[in-house]
């Protein structure tokens, strides 16, 4: 088995690398507090091509595949600590630019395409509803044909990007009765009449990322914004929920290699009791914990490239990587501010932040509990049993 980097990804790597480093470092500290998207570093990443990276060139992108995607996304993650920002870069890659190009019309790929990998327009997902989360099918959003539109009534939650988004992937439901056969995609400008988007739901972490909610009211979408098709709404969440659970988890893969290396360099120069802290068992144990945690995790990330790269899917890898990968970012920001003690609690060392980011991994993207339950179906474990919901009519 081969562990090396093709030397196309290691090179791109290399690159994104550099160019974080260079480029994606001001003021992380106070936009994160202000709750501030970056607009310049959204753009800088636009034009050097991050958003275009698996958008073949004729739509305006560069023509990668899944692996040396991901590469790009640990590379993000190593080189930036605005994990915030690259959050709403994957939001905007998984859940919008990927659904249009791999279920949109010519039409619509002519149209969005570009402008998504451009950066002109910022991409956002509805999907998420104040009462099903997890419970993603059992949406109350209708969509009900008449004429050449659609009209939607509804309202969605948690949706990434929302505040500064140009086009939304919206779902909701044509049929209420049929269950998940119900779900269509929509794509919605911003502009689209009787679309509302709410205030900024502040959260825990990833605070330079926007979250508002939507609002539908009588909101009519052309039929020609149908993505895919009617009732085929499901297969469109469920692929980008696949690209999703292994791109977005990449990030991770760099921001512990980036802790990793800054509590080993910690260790070597504090000292205590007359020696480099480095050196007492009880630091260096969860600095080696960290160590095993990348080396375990990063495999399991970029074997969903692989098997995507190779036409076949990758459903089970997806959720084993996202469980996995999820668990160890949070513990491994645990260790690292304990290996730096008070300071590693304190903002201006960015530790803190480095955890509060790394939670809400286990619950975005469906949570921890949900990839145990899809793990569990897809290694053919007898099906949970679930007491029946009465759906709102």
């Amino acid at each position: 088995m081969e562990f090396d980097l093709p030397e196309d990804a290691q090179s791109l790597f290399d690159s994104v690398l550099d160019f974080a480093r260079k480029e994606l470092q001001s003021d992380v500290i106070e936009r994160d507090h202000n709750h501030e998207f970056w607009q310049e570093g959204w753009d800088k990443c636009a034009a050097f091509g991050i958003l275009g990276l698996p958008v073949p060139e004729e739509h305006g992108g560069s023509g990668c595949d899944l692996t040396t995607t991901i590469a790009a996304m640990e590379a993000l993650g190593y080189g930036c600590s605005d994990l915030g920002l690259i959050f709403a870069i994957n939001a905007h890659l998984w859940t919008n630019t990927i659904p249009i190009l791999t279920y949109g019309s010519d039409e619509q790929k002519q149209k969005y395409l570009p402008k998504l990998c451009s950066g002109e327009l910022i991409g956002a997902n509805g999907a998420s509803e104040p009462e099903c989360g997890s419970d993603v099918y059992s949406m109350t959003t209708r969509a009900v044909r008449d004429g050449d539109d659609y009209v939607l009534n509804g309202q969605k939650t948690f949706v990434s990007n929302a505040l500064d988004c140009g086009l939304i992937v919206a779902y909701a439901s044509t049929n209420l009765d049929a269950g998940h056969m119900g779900v269509t995609a929509f794509i919605l400008e911003r502009d689209t009449p009787g679309l509302a988007i709410g205030n900024a739901i502040h959260k825990m972490g990833l605070r330079t990322s926007s979250m508002a909610e939507l609002f539908f009211e009588d909101c009519r979408v052309p039929a020609a914004n149908l993505l895919g098709r009617e009732g085929g709404g499901a297969a469109c969440f469920d692929c980008s929920m696949e690209w999703e659970r292994g791109c977005i988890l990449a990030m991770h893969l760099g921001a512990m290699k980036r802790q990793m290396e800054k509590c080993i360099d910690y260790s070597r120069q504090r000292k205590q009791y007359g020696h480099p802290i480095g050196r007492y068992q009880s630091v260096a144990n969860r600095i080696v914990d960290m160590k095993v945690r990348l080396e375990a995790a990063r495999p399991l990330v970029y074997k969903i490239g692989w098997q995507k790269d190779r036409g076949k899917n990758a459903m089970l890898e997806a959720a084993v990587a996202k469980l996995f990968l999820s668990e160890a970012a949070v513990a491994s920001g645990l260790d690292s501010i304990q290996v730096f003690g008070g300071y590693g609690y304190m903002t201006e060392f960015e530790l803190e932040r480095d955890l509060r980011d790394a939670v809400g991994s286990r619950i975005y993207s469906g949570t921890v509990e949900i990839q145990r339950n899809i793990i569990a179906r897809l290694i053919g474990l007898p099906p949970s049993t679930v007491p029946p919901v009465k759906r709102k009519q």
